[in-house]
């Protein structure tokens, strides 16, 4: 038969494919098209979880898992909306810190914390954005007696009623609960100055605060340089800005914990702030000066500069008592004494006294 002749012979009306081959063909392109979907979401992921190579195995799944673990805890808390919004500054920052009922004992650390606010210089004014987050019944009860800006934490179902020594499970767990808590605050939406209860303040800080940062702390040790990731931190005094660099390391820094179990969230701070991720996020960290932010490590060496001291390097209650009341005391001298007199004053603190044997350390 030649070819006219079989073109001749065909129906118009009949389809070129059946319908079976039609229904075969639409079935390689549906596996076709789900094929290249899989290959290329394989392709998101692995650029998405490359950062985390060199941190877990599961790096993506570390990763996805930040918005998943903390989500029951932060955006939905009201009550805790309603304390830090009667406390902020017009910008939303605010001034925080954590209180347990050994802490919160009359004559204790609470009252000498609160007691620094009133005898610094222009501090007094900076209770009115301090919120105390309360680890327990006790705690929450003396807090509310003794200030208006009071958040009780077992809301959200924690409680740490006894004294957590340094170190032991109950002391991590509440370091961690402290670190979950803020990349919280910062969610809402709000910038904070967290600050230890055995922190006192004697100048206002926010003059020194770095005004191009997203995260300043402390640190136990300064080396000079403020961008210098050498220096060693201390998780007791922090100012944090909240944006879309801040979040992600705060959950950042909480999920750490699983990998470096055992260590609390200073020495976790150490482990991962020149980890690659935190250069990805574009984070703006520096590190207080000591001459400004001092404590028992490294203490400020002039009393005319200092913003804040803190009791580190010192383990147990009684002795951060014993050198704060000290310390109070060296800083009520200094402020006693009348501008124009010949006397001189005193350039540095007489503590560390029992902190120093406490800790093993030396001036």
């Amino acid at each position: 038969m030649t070819m006219s002749n079989s073109a001749e012979g065909l129906n118009e009306d009949q389809p070129l494919i059946s319908e079976n081959n039609n229904h075969v063909v639409r079935r390689v392109v549906k596996v076709t098209l789900l094929f290249m979907g899989i290959a290329v979401l394989a392709l998101v992921i692995h650029n998405n979880a490359n950062p985390f190579a060199s941190f877990l195995p599961t790096s993506y799944d570390f990763y996805t898992s930040f918005s998943a673990e903390s989500s029951s805890s932060e955006v939905g808390d009201l009550m805790l909306d309603k304390v830090l919004k009667n406390a902020s500054m017009k910008d939303r920052t605010v001034i925080l810190t954590t209180l347990n009922d050994a802490w919160a004992e009359p004559n204790s650390v609470l009252d000498l914390f609160l007691h620094s606010f009133r005898i610094g210089n222009q501090t007094k004014w900076l209770l009115n954005h301090l919120v105390i987050i309360c680890l327990d019944e006790k705690a929450y009860a003396r807090c509310l007696a003794s200030h208006p800006h009071c958040y009780d934490l077992r809301s959200r179902g924690d409680n740490f009623t006894n004294e957590a020594f340094f170190m032991t499970p109950n002391y991590l767990k509440m370091m961690w609960t402290r670190i979950d808590l803020l990349a919280s605050i910062l969610q809402m939406g709000y910038n904070f100055v967290f600050t230890d209860a055995d922190v006192m303040w004697f100048r206002d800080p926010f003059p020194r605060f770095y005004s191009n940062a997203d995260f300043q702390i402390a640190c136990d040790r300064y080396v000079g340089n403020p961008d210098d990731v050498n220096n060693l931190p201390n998780g007791g005094f922090t100012y944090v800005i909240s944006n879309n660099r801040t979040i992600p390391f705060y959950k950042f820094w909480y999920k750490s914990r699983e990998h470096y179990e055992g260590k609390h969230d200073q020495d976790v701070l150490n482990e991962i702030k020149s980890h690659p991720f935190i250069k990805k996020i574009g984070i703006r960290m520096k590190f207080l000066d000591t001459a400004y932010f001092g404590g028992f490590c490294e203490p400020s060496k002039d009393l005319n500069l200092v913003c804040t001291m803190h009791a580190n390097c010192c383990v147990g209650q009684p002795n951060k008592v014993h050198d704060l009341k000290i310390l109070l005391e060296d800083w009520t001298k200094f402020t006693s004494l009348p501008p124009n007199t010949n006397e001189p004053s005193p350039s540095s603190w007489t503590v560390p006294d029992y902190c120093r044997a406490s800790f093993g350390h030396h001036k």
